[in-house]
Formats: structure tokens, sequence, C-alpha cells
């Protein structure tokens, strides 16, 4: 999504309505109407619920807040409240899809899944009613505040994806889980996107950087959704070559072990 309302008109291909800033924040999001469309002709919207609504989400919120950010006569203030409402239901879907994914994963223990799906989905709640506080208890009268706000929930939604997605990757290689091509295509579009966006508002949190080099690192996220994009045409759309495995019971780990425990708990 485009973030350069607060930032001076300047040319170049580097900088913000370039031709290169119009495609990399265009192009995504059509490719990603493409694919919701591409998911509802092969049915597979029923199984991936969730991606699909995220998807169309950002899809809609593109239409929503691009002509804003283009359209001169309508203040930069409408456009960022825009932004952080949308923000808010998109953190709301990713923390569904992310949910999903560890469910997904974590199939064979019913127990360790639901849990992991509940916890996820709390853990989404928390952040959004925490940035929806923020905002209120703020100083009505300064009116950079939804821009802070907006940069708040951002931040704390990088940081979190980054970290679950992380550990549903460390989960499964430590404990040996067996991975759907397409939840792992998710997961891994998902991990990118929100590591690179992690990154570079790490890098902007610096005082001292240029301004030439703060739109380049806000390019950079605008790539990174791109890239992210079409590791889900891959994943999700190219069919997987057929491989014939002979079924082998799940080892005795210590998941399983958990997974008793926590289903005996659960059942009293």
């Amino acid at each position: 999504m485009g973030l350069t309302r607060y930032i001076p008109p300047a040319t170049g291909m580097f900088q913000p309505h370039s031709f290169l800033w119009h495609y990399l924040w265009v192009a995504p999001n059509l490719l990603l109407a493409g694919l919701a469309f591409l998911l509802w002709r092969q049915g597979l919207h029923r199984s991936l619920r969730s991606f699909f609504a995220y998807a169309c989400f950002q899809f809609a919120q593109w239409c929503v807040l691009y002509p804003i950010d283009l359209a001169p006569s309508v203040p930069a203030s409408y456009y960022w409240r825009a932004l952080w409402v949308s923000l808010l239901v998109e953190s709301a879907i990713v923390f569904l899809v992310i949910s999903e994914a560890f469910a997904d994963v974590f199939g064979p223990y019913e127990a360790l899944a639901y849990l992991s799906k509940l916890l996820i989905r709390w853990v989404g709640a928390a952040l959004l009613v925490g940035a929806t506080a923020v905002a209120a208890c703020a100083p009505v009268e300064n009116r950079f505040l939804v821009i802070h706000a907006t940069h708040i929930l951002q931040e704390a939604r990088y940081v979190i994806v980054s970290g679950l997605i992380l550990l549903l990757f460390a989960s499964a290689a430590y404990f040996k889980l067996t991975w759907k091509r397409r939840t792992f295509g998710i997961a891994l579009g998902i991990g990118v996107s929100a590591c690179v966006h992690l990154a570079t508002w790490a890098a902007m949190a610096n005082a001292g950087l240029p301004e030439s080099m703060r739109r380049l690192l806000d390019l950079g996220n605008l790539a990174a959704n791109h890239v992210a994009v079409l590791i889900w045409y891959y994943y999700l759309l190219v069919p997987q070559r057929a491989v014939l495995k002979s079924a082998v019971p799940l080892p005795d780990s210590n998941l399983a072990v958990w997974n008793r425990e926590l289903e005996r708990l659960l059942q009293q």
C-alpha cells in the first residue's frame, strides 16, 4: 500500500508517484484479484476461506486507498483515517489466515491445533484492541494522531506476524511435521512480506535516515508485496508432482505427549 501522502512530490524512478511506484502498488493488487477469481473458479476458496477473504479484501482496500492517494482534492487526513481502519480489518484477517495455517500444520495433533488456533486469534484481537486504545487515548488536537496510530499498528503487526511465522516454520522443522503445499506457500508469502516490512520499519526508525532512502525503503515494502503474490500464485495454482509414499505412523515425540495431556485437560 502507498504511504506517501505526507511526502512532498518528487520526480525520478524511485520517487513517489513515479511509474515504478504506480506499478508496485497496482500490479500486486490486480494479481491478487486474479488469484481470488482463479481460486473461486477452481473451487479452492472453500478450503482456503481465510486466504480467499484476505485476497478479496486486499483488492477492495486498494480500490479505496489508491484513488484517495491520487486525488489532490482529498485531504491527507482522510487517506490516513481510511488506511488505519482498513489496517484493523486486514490485521484481523491476517491472524485468521495464520491461525488456519497453524491448525493445518498441527492437524495430526487435534488438541494442539485447536489451542494454537485459539491463542493466535486472541493475540490478534489483543493487538487490534491495543491499537484502538492508543488512538482513543491520544490528544484529539494532534492532527498527526492517525499517522502515529497507523505506524504503531503496522509495527506491532509486523513484529507479531513475523514471530508467529518463524515459530510455525521452526516448529514444523523441529517436530518433522508435514506441510501441505498450499499452506506452505501461504505462510511463506506472508512471512516474506512481514519480515521485509519489519526490517524496513526498523531502518526508518532512524531519525537521521535521508528522505531518499526512506522512499527507497517504501518501494521495497511494495516490492515485497509483489513477491508474496507471485509466491502464492506458484504454490496455490501450480500443481504438485505426484509422489507415492507409504503411510508412516506419527512418531511418539514430546509433541504427541503434549497433545495427549492437553486432550485430557480439555475433556475434564
